[in-house]
């Protein structure tokens, strides 16, 4: 995706459906909108990593990048959840 207008808009909105559905899947709850969004676009990148390791390289189009994404936001929140367990149930993620 582009970093035009409309490709910052899309990017926001995968971190957000992402983000939202993987820290529900993780921890219960979200972290609100800009936490959500900031989990998703981080998994986004996690997630692209991990893809183009494993072969899976090239567009997938928005539902395959939000579907890369989920699965990377939920890698980084369970190896946040692992890397200190405490201080995250603590802070609620």
């Amino acid at each position: 995706m582009a970093l035009d207008p409309g490709g910052i808009l899309a990017w926001l909105i995968v971190g957000l459906v992402a983000g939202f559905l993987a820290s529900h899947l993780v921890s219960g709850h979200g972290f609100g909108v800009l936490g959500d969004i900031l989990v998703g676009i981080v998994g986004a990148f996690l997630g692209g990593l991990v893809a183009s390791l494993l072969g899976f390289g090239g567009s997938a189009g928005l539902l395959g990048t939000i579907i890369v994404a989920f699965i990377g936001a939920v890698v980084l929140l369970l190896v946040l959840h692992a890397l200190a367990p405490g201080r995250a149930r603590a802070r609620g993620i």
